[in-house]
């Protein structure tokens, strides 16, 4: 994706697909992820982002960086949803806007790590509510600096949490690759996977809802070795800029969301959720 120096591309409209009345999502089967070069790509992701400062991250920063995903399987004829997802990048967000353009629901950068909060937070949390969207919030992980379950309780303290109101979708563990230097942050694949897991369980325990993991599948594949064990309970939210979700990650037999393009119209990130309206509200009611 873009760094903070350019400005995101906005594109005039949005291609939504035709609903078929389908409410229930179509898997999508799972494979293998095509094997990269894991030294290249975290030296040229560590070269990218030397002079970028620490909580600049963003959802889908390294997804551009790395090819935007891999060709796999064609979208499935579904009802899709559309959603956006912003950070300090976009500001003041004009929520009536992008409603009125067919966006029905939200997630907002509440934090990362344990040391940053997004300043623009309450108007991009409350504003997509006002309007009548489903909204939510999402960590950006950095495994290097504390813990999952510290990063966890942050999150959850500053604008994570969940309540059972109908509009209020479960929180989002953003892990992907590290801007600020090597892909995986250092640690061994069994180790991201104990992290991922300190976190996930620690937002359980926290708000009794399991988190959605937003992630790319060459990014799992290459840093927890394509760890299939936490798709029984964690949503999916896969990133692909190549026209389809692609090939899924080990275990999720379909995606819940899907992040297709960092150059929407309004705000740049732009999603679609596997389902009807029925099927969002179904999730934010847990």
């Amino acid at each position: 994706m873009n760094s903070r120096s350019l400005p995101r591309r906005l594109t005039t409209a949005a291609t939504l697909l035709t609903a078929l009345g389908l409410a229930a999502a179509i898997p999508v089967a799972p494979a293998q992820a095509t094997s990269r070069d894991a030294t290249s790509a975290q030296a040229a992701q560590a070269a990218a982002s030397a002079k970028l400062p620490r909580g600049d991250a963003y959802m889908g920063i390294g997804v551009r960086a790395h090819g935007g995903g891999g060709l796999g399987p064609a979208l499935p004829l579904v009802t899709q949803t559309e959603g956006v997802d912003v950070s300090s990048y976009q500001g003041n967000v004009d929520w009536t806007t992008l409603w009125n353009s067919g966006v029905r629901w939200a997630y907002t950068k509440a934090t990362e790590g344990t040391y940053y909060t997004n300043p623009d937070f309450a108007q991009q949390y409350n504003g997509p509510y006002n309007v009548g969207m489903i909204r939510a919030a999402y960590h950006f992980a950095t495994p290097d600096t504390t813990s999952g379950a510290a990063q966890a309780d942050y999150f959850v303290n500053h604008g994570g949490g969940w309540s059972k109101d109908g509009k209020t979708l479960p929180g989002v563990l953003d892990i992907e690759w590290n801007p600020y230097g090597a892909s995986c942050y250092g640690l061994s694949q069994s180790g991201m996977v104990n992290w991922i897991a300190s976190f996930i369980n620690e937002y359980h325990y926290r708000t009794s809802r399991w988190a959605v993991i937003y992630t790319a599948t060459s990014w799992w594949s290459q840093c927890t070795g394509n760890y299939g064990g936490f798709a029984a309970n964690d949503p999916l939210w896969i990133a692909n800029y190549n026209g389809s979700p692609g090939t899924l990650p080990a275990g999720w037999g379909y995606y819940t969301m899907w992040q297709y393009t960092d150059s929407g119209p309004y705000v740049g990130d732009h999603d679609k959720f596997n389902g009807d309206i029925t099927r969002v509200q179904a999730l934010a009611l847990g």
